[in-house]
């Protein structure tokens, strides 16, 4: 099979041009549907880095299913944004970690990913169901607002750090 000059060749793994995005695009529905029947997650991530190996940025996405009637949900995370004003595509200094929520019998598990943080550089705060965390070491800085499913008290906040991996527990 001979390719069209309009094809471009492989590089790193990926296929380039129209024919390479579409197979792209159909392999992911494909394992959408693989995880929308086995109630399964999947993350992907990748780094930017600029000139002397110096990271400037990170993203990645999870793709979560399994959440009853809400269907498959896309929960981007790093400190790549899409500005909302120019509408180009910028890095950010603060990144936004991976945050998993789980409903326990007693309580809701928030467990957020943020490596190179101490539990004395997270500050949590809480407004009715609204759960933010802010964490800052060093060149290392995160934000993230959480939607809880029930509306918790600041009194009610329990907050562990092990390696970088933040278990923030809400009392019921």
């Amino acid at each position: 099979m001979s390719k069209k000059p309009t094809d471009k060749p492989s590089q790193g793994g990926f296929e380039l041009g129209l024919g390479g995005i579409l197979k792209g695009l159909g392999d992911l529905v494909e394992k959408l549907g693989e995880l929308s029947e086995s109630g399964e997650q999947m993350s992907k991530t990748g780094e930017l880095r600029g000139s002397g190996n110096e990271l400037k940025g990170i993203y990645g996405f999870t793709i979560k299913t399994g959440l009853g009637d809400q269907g498959p949900r896309v929960e981007p995370f790093g400190n790549i944004r899409k500005d909302r004003e120019s509408g180009h595509t910028v890095v950010q200094e603060v990144r936004e970690p991976v945050v998993d929520v789980f409903e326990e019998e007693d309580h809701l598990l928030v467990v957020a990913e943020m490596p190179g943080i101490n539990l004395e550089d997270v500050k949590i705060t809480v407004e009715g169901d609204v759960l933010t965390i802010v964490a800052e070491h060093g060149k290392k800085k995160y934000r993230k607002e959480v939607l809880l499913p029930v509306s918790t008290s600041a009194d009610k906040l329990h907050l562990a750090c092990n390696n970088g991996i933040v278990e923030i527990k809400c009392m019921k």
